[in-house]
C-alpha cells in the first residue's frame, strides 16, 4: 500500500495555499462593489482621498476619523464610476480612529461585520482599498498581531500593505466578514509591513449608538476544503492502478 500514499502525498501537495487563494478571490469578487473612495475637499482648498465602505443598503459609510478632518465637502466614488452626492458626517468616536457618513441612497451593496474578540495572531486576512488612488486594489496578509494601547483600546497589527488613501480600508476575514478597519503605518524605508487596524467591535459599537439596525448578513460561503477533492482523486488514481495490477481478465488468468 506504499504507493497508495505516495500517490496521496503528491496529489495533497498545495491544498492548503489553494483553499486561501479560492478564499481572496471570492472576498474580493463579493466586497468589491461595497467599498468606496471618500474624497475630501478640504477647508484651506486641498483635498484628500481615503477608503470606506457601505454598511447599509441606504448608504451608511464607515471610514476613519482623521479623513474628516477640517472637510469642507465630502463626496464618494463607487467601484463602476458613480459619484454620489454629498456624504454628510454622522459620527466619530472618541476613542478610536472611526467615523460613520451618511449619504442618501437606495439598494447598495454592502459588507458584514465580523467579530473580533475572534480574530487571532496569523490568521490570513485581505484588504481592499485605494492606495495613491488606485481603486479597488486587494492585498492580502495575515494578523501579525494584537497591540494593547495605553488608553485600554486595541489595534491589530497586519501585514497587508497599507499605503496613502488606504486609511479607512476594510480588513475581511476568509468568510467575508470585516474583523477591522485599516488606520495607519509606519512610514520609513525601514519599517516594512508594520500596518495597523481597529477592530471592528469599536466600529459595531459606534453604528449601535446610531440606533441602526445593520442588514442581514451577506457572507461569503466557505469553499469546500480542497482536501476532501484530493482524497477523492487519489482514490480513483489507486482503484486504476489496482485494476491495471490485479485485474482478472476473461480467461481467469492474471
Amino acid at each position: 500500500m506504499k504507493w497508495f500514499w505516495g500517490i496521496l502525498l503528491l496529489t495533497l501537495s498545495g491544498p492548503y495555499l489553494e483553499a486561501q487563494i479560492h478564499d481572496h478571490v471570492q472576498v474580493a469578487q463579493q466586497n468589491m462593489p461595497a467599498v468606496v473612495t471618500v474624497n475630501t475637499l478640504k477647508k484651506d482648498g486641498s483635498t484628500y482621498t481615503a477608503t470606506g465602505f457601505v454598511l447599509t443598503p441606504d448608504g451608511l459609510i464607515a471610514s476613519n476619523r482623521h479623513v474628516l478632518q477640517d472637510a469642507l465637502y465630502i463626496n464618494l466614488t463607487f467601484n463602476n464610476g458613480t459619484i454620489s452626492g454629498e456624504a454628510i458626517p454622522l459620527a466619530q468616536s472618541d476613542t478610536v480612529d472611526l467615523a460613520l457618513l451618511k449619504i442618501q441612497a437606495h439598494h447598495l451593496p454592502y459588507v458584514t461585520l465580523g467579530n473580533s474578540t475572534t480574530v487571532q495572531p496569523g490568521q490570513t486576512i485581505t484588504v481592499i482599498g485605494n492606495p495613491r488612488r488606485l481603486q479597488n486594489t486587494v492585498t492580502s496578509g495575515i494578523i501579525s498581531q494584537l497591540r494593547e494601547q495605553k488608553n485600554g483600546t486595541q489595534w491589530f497589527q497586519i501585514s497587508a500593505p497599507i499605503s496613502p488613501s488606504s486609511s479607512g480600508s476594510p480588513v475581511f476575514n476568509a468568510q467575508g466578514q470585516v474583523i477591522a478597519v485599516a488606520f495607519a503605518s509606519l512610514a520609513g524605508a525601514e519599517n516594512q509591513n508594520l500596518n495597523f487596524a481597529i477592530p471592528v467591535n469599536y466600529l459595531t459599537q459606534l453604528v449601535e449608538k446610531q440606533q441602526v439596525q445593520l442588514p442581514t448578513p451577506n457572507v461569503v460561503a466557505t469553499p469546500q476544503h480542497p482536501f476532501w477533492r484530493h482524497i477523492q482523486k487519489s482514490w480513483q488514481i489507486s482503484k486504476r492502478l489496482w485494476n491495471r495490477w490485479f485485474h482478472t481478465d476473461s480467461e481467469g488468468s492474471l
